[in-house]
């Protein structure tokens, strides 16, 4: 089956105009696979463990109200293990100054005596005076890495969130900030802030991990259908810390959960391509008063040889993490050769656990309605509702232990638990701790043309017809 896919990508990848060398670097990257399969050849493969980290967080950098290493302290105060500052459209590297006013507006009376009291004077950088303004320079990332960074215990990963308008994409390890792309659909902007991180990684040798950020923002954006098809895009949040940004859905949207049973049961039935991976994050802008963007509400545990950025990545692209909002779990194992999916949960005080297996069935359903807005009656543009069948609740176990074993039927298979104990730091849309393992038992057969996109109530098609792509290091095919 390999031989099959890499025929295919090296007559994309020529196509698209890399060199020999470069394709031939691209194609000895090792094959994604499923977590719980081991890699050919790795018959006593290296002992793992869990990492806990956050990979979306906002400083004064950008939108966010504190300084980055207080943001920095508070996550690894707390037992974090990696964290990315992904600030829109900029790395926190370089010079760059704030007034105290501009500190004060966002954060409060308390903001800057707080990093005084917790930074020594020789720290802090000011110029100007009361009467001029006052101001304070924001110090880059390298220089809190080489003060916070413990190896083998706490990682700083660099990141920026691309933000193009209703667009925005986290590049994870990113070395040089990128502008939007801009495009004349969302599919457009995606594709083309992909395609950029895509050539970065190309060119500078630089893994780089782009992301999703909250498909639901504002009751906008890629349709489910769309995300099925823009196979460049891996990684998606299904959970992100803000408070109304749309996590359950509206008359307008899928809520992410269900997006995700949608996109993963298309890629796999239309496209013979793998599934996305779900994402919980923080999005953390807010470490002051306001709790809109608070940190410690979402996050990902990643089972990794090591904790180094590309520990972490390789990890990532395997599939071989859970997002969390408060749900930690022991033990997640998926068998290729009996196909059980097991886990177990830790005990936390009184709480009872309920976890769901939830996959799509092969010979599910297939038939779509449009949605109707209630109040009007007219079709809602963008989105199309399926069958129960899709994504359905395969079986349901209570306590701290479940295993689901596969018939041979399903599509795929992945699990959700969830805690009668709320989180440390609960919204309307996150009012009981949860995590999610990544889709497991998927399988992927040769790669099947995408046309020119999909067929969507009130959406014109705006991609090309072209070949199928698939992964390269940087998660991309073009």
């Amino acid at each position: 089956m390999r031989g099959v896919w890499v025929a295919v990508l090296a007559a994309v990848y020529l196509l698209h105009g890399l060199s020999g060398q470069s394709c031939a670097k691209i194609l000895a990257a090792p094959w994604p696979q499923q977590a719980g399969a081991p890699s050919e050849g790795e018959a006593n493969p290296a002992p793992k463990r869990w990492y806990k980290g956050n990979l979306h967080t906002h400083s004064l950098w950008s939108d966010g109200d504190d300084f980055p290493e207080m943001i920095v302290d508070w996550y690894r105060e707390r037992g974090y293990h990696f964290l990315a500052m992904s600030d829109h459209n900029i790395l926190s590297e370089g010079e760059k100054w704030i007034s105290l006013t501009e500190v004060e507006k966002r954060g409060g009376k308390q903001a800057f005596p707080r990093y005084q009291a917790r930074f020594p004077a020789d720290w802090i950088e000011m110029e100007g005076t009361p009467e001029t303004g006052s101001k304070v320079r924001l110090q880059p990332l390298s220089k809190i890495q080489a003060a916070f960074e413990i190896p083998g215990k706490f990682l700083l990963i660099p990141s920026e969130e691309i933000t193009d308008k209703g667009v925005h994409i986290n590049a994870t390890n990113i070395g040089e900030v990128l502008q939007p792309q801009g495009g004349a659909s969302f599919v457009d902007m995606v594709r083309n802030n992909l395609r950029a991180v895509a050539e970065q990684a190309e060119r500078t040798g630089r893994d780089i991990l782009p992301s999703l950020n909250h498909p639901n923002l504002s009751d906008r954006g890629l349709s489910a259908e769309e995300l099925a098809w823009l196979l460049e895009n891996r990684f998606f949040e299904v959970w992100n810390g803000v408070e109304g940004d749309g996590d359950l859905g509206s008359v307008k949207r899928h809520s992410l959960e269900r997006m995700w049973d949608i996109t993963t049961t298309l890629r796999l039935t239309q496209y013979n391509a793998p599934p996305m991976y779900g994402l919980a994050t923080d999005d953390s802008h807010n470490y002051h008063g306001n709790q809109k963007a608070k940190p410690g509400r979402g996050w990902i545990q990643v089972r990794a040889e090591s904790l180094s950025t590309q520990a972490i990545l390789d990890a990532m692209r395997a599939g071989d993490f859970y997002s969390s909002t408060g749900v930690e779990l022991t033990e997640l194992a998926f068998d290729p050769v009996t196909r059980r999916l097991s886990i177990a949960i830790r005990p936390d005080g009184e709480a009872q656990f309920t976890t769901r297996f939830i996959g799509t069935r092969k010979n599910y359903d297939t038939s779509t309605t449009a949605r109707l807005d209630p109040a009007t009656g007219e079709v809602v543009p963008g989105i199309l509702d399926y069958s129960a069948e899709l994504g359905e609740v395969l079986a349901v176990v209570e306590g701290l232990r479940a295993e689901y074993q596969c018939t041979g039927d399903e599509l795929y298979v992945r699990a959700e638990v969830t805690s009668s104990e709320a989180p440390e730091f609960p919204t309307t849309e996150s009012p009981v701790q949860k995590c999610w393992t990544q889709p497991y038992a998927w399988q992927v057969g040769p790669a099947a043309p995408r046309g020119d996109g999909p067929d969507v109530p009130g959406r014109e098609r705006s991609g090309k017809a072209e070949p199928t792509l698939h992964l390269n290091r940087s998660g991309l095919g073009d």
